[in-house]
């Protein structure tokens, strides 16, 4: 009778534990040291979000190099996920047509470069392994089949559209946000279709340039006018605006662009120090155009990057005014450089006899776009800000996209069904 009880618990905390599971979302991870630069993204342009249409082949561009300098066997899947990325309830035969995991036999050795790496690449999705429904999808690289081994995962979405979207930005009319921050208002029309519960079935996601850390979750509408559903929630649809983001030009080791001070060619990888970063939110606003906080794989001398491209230890330093930033913060490197991560490696340590913080990341050719943040320590919840080390200014140019998502009755996925983008410099009167 007692074991019997007991085997029940047991497989009731087994359930709890796979229901659990199932609930957390699933996050963007580097889990290998050795991966570096990972890149995946709409193909032709390394600045696009890797986005495909429901059914598009070969769309997708994924490059990677493992600085083990020796092939390995590598592998891929897919997994589908709800609207806030917890793994959606249905079985990768039902959303995956064709194999569920792909080996990456493209790779290449580094050549003429002083680093020494396996450059890897592929197009996604291959003829025999497509996603077959709409949606959130986290990409899985992973060694030998296991997924046990992760390297890293990355998201991207598939869209079916079935939904009409428009999307605008304003100047929000709340005084604690209407000299910092940026407001975006939402049409949604799902034209022929009849929605009963738009609480219960849509969700719209929206994200300021490519970030999913800072992404807002409305569900309900603030009006509704037959099958047009409009969003301009004064608090939900609120972004901290921040600044134009700072900028790094790695194209070449060999020739330095301003910001670099010093590069030691004696070291592998190359050791690379970059002039110290003051802090700006005293500063006057002032536009010029970035990338928002990407960067690209690229070189000014005429060879191919990919796999000719060397990586360099780059050491970045922040002086902040006045010392030490208060002790409940911490200051991070941020930016699509660190996969938007906020861990120990891009978290910027205090040099009491500098008084700057520091840190290091390895890094390719390239052009990059990056920032530095602050958390409170004590608040898991709490957003990265650009306030402090930054500022944050209304005018600033920002990129935002608006996502649906539809969940007909009895669905155990959520469709993505309409796109829309956005900048926010096309909406400011006077300024072009």
């Amino acid at each position: 009778m007692i074991a019997r009880a007991i085997q029940r618990v047991t497989i009731l905390l087994a359930m709890c534990m796979v229901l659990t599971a199932q609930a957390q979302p699933l996050a963007e991870e580097v889990r290998s040291a050795n991966v570096v630069g990972i890149k995946l993204y709409k193909k032709g342009d390394q600045l696009l979000y890797p986005i495909l249409r429901l059914g598009e082949t070969e769309g997708l561009e994924l490059h990677f190099d493992d600085i083990n300098n020796s092939s390995r066997s590598y592998f891929y899947t897919y997994v589908l996920c709800n609207a806030d990325w917890s793994i959606a309830n249905v079985s990768n035969m039902d959303y995956i047509k064709g194999f569920t995991q792909v080996r990456l036999n493209q790779y290449r050795f580094s050549s003429a470069t002083q680093s020494k790496y396996v450059h890897y690449s592929a197009t996604l999705p291959a003829a025999n392994s497509m996603p077959s429904k709409s949606g959130n999808y986290l990409l899985k690289v992973y060694e030998n089949g296991d997924t046990a081994k992760l390297l890293f995962s990355k998201r991207f979405l598939v869209v079916n559209e079935k939904a009409s979207l428009a999307a605008r930005m304003q100047q929000p009319f709340a005084p604690e946000y209407f000299l910092t921050h940026q407001k975006l208002l939402i049409d949604l029309n799902f034209r022929n279709q009849d929605i009963l519960n738009p609480a219960k079935e849509v969700k719209v996601v929206v994200m300021q340039n490519n970030r999913w850390d800072n992404a807002r979750t409305i569900s309900n509408p603030t009006f509704i006018r037959g099958r047009t559903f409009e969003y301009s929630d004064e608090q939900q649809l609120v972004f901290e605006a921040g600044k134009e983001w700072r900028w790094l030009d790695l194209r070449s080791f060999r020739l330095q662009s301003d910001r670099v001070a010093s590069v030691n060619y004696n070291v592998q990888p190359y050791d690379v120090r970059i002039r110290p970063d003051t802090i700006r939110s005293p500063i006057r606003y002032a536009f010029y155009a970035d990338i928002n906080g990407r960067y690209a794989v690229s070189h000014i001398e005429n060879i191919n990057p990919w796999w000719q491209g060397d990586i360099g230890k780059v050491h970045f330093t922040f002086l902040p005014q006045n010392g030490e930033i208060p002790n409940q913060y911490d200051v991070y490197l941020f930016g699509e450089m660190t996969q938007y991560q906020l861990n120990d490696q891009t978290r910027m340590k205090w040099n009491e006899n500098l008084q700057a913080y520091e840190t290091s990341i390895l890094l390719k050719n390239g052009y990059y776009n990056y920032c530095y943040v602050t958390v409170p320590r004590n608040s898991w919840q709490a957003l990265p800000s650009m306030k402090p080390t930054e500022g944050s200014i209304w005018e600033t140019e920002n990129d935002y996209r608006v996502l649906v998502y539809y969940t007909p009755f009895g669905s155990r996925t959520d469709e993505l069904v309409a796109i829309a983008e956005l900048n926010s410099r096309a909406f400011m009167t006077g300024v072009r």
